[in-house]
């Protein structure tokens, strides 16, 4: 039986979480094909374990999942080490990156093949074929060179997540012990990291999930999720949940039955969802989301501005006012509404991008006026390569480019740019950087978000007060007291580590 193994490169420099994406992949040749598994958010030297597997000679394919930022970090000079001292080794990479940015990872000739979106039935039917040495040239959800050209097979039709094989949980665990991936969060002591769905139905122009899915969503059953989470919470002692789907309230009668199945477990959960769709649920789905335990809600607000959420292709019915309304509508269910907005979109003129931040840092103000437990959550736009948008013709005509070759993906400026700190992008000037970047540091003092378990009453206190006359005057510039103090209390930042 041939082995593969399967690789998980470290994320952002937080708690690690499941590898919920690497044991997809898993359960898909679980009995099939042999594997081991390797985290880099567990290993002190992944590279080291993963040499020390491959030495054996048991090994035929290494697979490696990745999504831009931290994870390239390991998962590009990892590869191309494995290249150079195994050169008999198939590497395959999955992820969001190499499905984004397929032709620079197949032509630096360190990666064989891109699993382009879910591998559920394209990795094994992979294997099979490199086994056999049938074609693979009509497998769906794949990408490889030939010659000079990229390939794209078909898109293959979203699974039922039902019918897909369990989460190999066990086998993870005699790897490394599940409960060391159950961190201390702002929602419980163990948080369980869960994926319940896949895709969205939504095709944001500024969103890596819409080349993938191209406006698709399946979800588990509430009667399915509800059974892993039981199974984690008993066996693992998990006690709150963190929903990592890209769009966990997509169906109000699935969110309504999980919410009466695992109310009685008496944990606390959090998910991502669009502010237009649960703004149509009743009063009665919302009481009850908050009596079975969600206490926070992720919504990408985006923008006050209605042209820009156009451009945006926001799509559904979300404008500037129903940010605003849906705010204070969820203050009485006492459910947080986190909103991320993004700012630094391309315009035509500098001037009338600088005013279209001024105009969002207006009305992210006015959000918190509304609703002060809002959560706000600050990017600055990068482009994602969603071909057809207008907002992606703009970022072309601007002279934008992404990198040719993998190496620079790593460079500190590129690795910067996955983070949303330093866009690379021509129409944003320094002065506009430090103006968002400014506010947010003024934002973050004066409501330091409740998700960061390690600052306590007095320390809240104490930037509270130093920020208080900086926001309430509208003075952001050089806020140094505030970033200093954010360095020395390690202030978690939301857009980067999450919970």
């Amino acid at each position: 039986m041939p082995n593969v193994l399967l690789f998980n490169p470290r994320s952002a420099p937080s708690k690690p979480r499941i590898p919920n994406s690497i044991l997809a992949i898993a359960a898909s040749i679980e009995g099939e094909f042999g594997y081991v598994i390797v985290d880099g958010n567990r290993e002190k030297d992944p590279l080291q374990k993963i040499i020390d597997y491959l030495s054996s000679g048991s090994f035929n394919y290494f697979a490696c999942t990745s999504m831009p930022g931290p994870q390239l970090r390991q998962s590009i000079p990892i590869s191309a080490r494995i290249r150079d001292m195994f050169p008999e080794i198939v590497i395959i990479w999955g992820g969001y990156f190499p499905s984004n940015q397929p032709r620079v990872v197949l032509e630096s000739g360190t990666v064989d093949f891109v699993v382009n979106g879910p591998g559920d039935k394209c990795f094994p039917a992979l294997l099979r074929a490199l086994q056999t040495g049938a074609p693979y040239e009509l497998i769906p959800n794949l990408v490889y060179r030939s010659g000079s050209e990229i390939i794209h097979t078909k898109k293959d039709a979203i699974y039922d997540q039902d019918s897909l094989p369990p989460l190999p949980y066990e086998r993870l665990n005699s790897f490394y012990p599940i409960r060391h991936y159950l961190g201390r969060s702002y929602l419980g002591t163990r948080t369980i990291a869960y994926h319940s769905s896949i895709g969205c139905p939504f095709t944001c122009s500024f969103c890596a999930v819409v080349p993938i899915y191209e406006g698709r969503w399946k979800g588990k059953s509430a009667q399915a999720v509800y059974k892993d989470i039981v199974y984690l919470k008993q066996r693992f002692g998990g006690n709150a949940i963190e929903f990592h789907d890209n769009n966990f309230f997509v169906s109000e009668k699935r969110t309504v039955e999980f919410a009466s199945l695992i109310r009685k477990e008496n944990m606390v959960w959090w998910g991502e969802g669009r502010i237009d769709t649960i703004s149509r649920y009743s009063d009665e789905t919302l009481s009850l989301m908050r009596e079975s335990g969600c206490k926070m809600i992720f919504f990408g607000a985006e923008t006050g501005n209605d042209a820009v959420l156009k451009r945006m292709d926001k799509g559904g019915t979300q404008s500037g006012a129903q940010i605003k309304s849906f705010a204070e509508r969820l203050a009485p269910f006492d459910i947080i509404p986190e909103y991320s907005f993004v700012l630094g979109t391309p315009a035509d003129t500098p001037d009338q991008v600088q005013k279209q931040i001024d105009e969002d840092i207006a009305f992210i103000r006015e959000i918190k006026s509304i609703n002060p437990r809002t959560e706000i959550v600050i990017y600055v736009y990068s482009p994602v390569p969603t071909e057809g948008s207008e907002m992606y013709r703009k970022v072309l005509e601007s002279g934008f480019r992404f990198p040719k070759t993998l190496n620079e993906w790593i460079s500190p400026q590129w690795d910067s740019f996955d983070l949303r700190k330093n866009p690379l992008t021509p129409w944003l000037t320094p002065a506009m950087i430090d103006t968002i970047k400014n506010f947010e540091t003024v934002l973050n003092g004066y409501y330091p978000t409740v998700s960061d378990v390690r600052l306590n009453r007095w320390k809240r206190g104490i930037i509270r007060s130093l920020a208080f006359l900086r926001y309430k005057t509208r003075l952001y510039g050089m806020p140094y007291e505030l970033k200093a103090l954010q360095v020395l209390w390690k202030y978690r930042q939301p857009e980067i580590e999450g919970f």
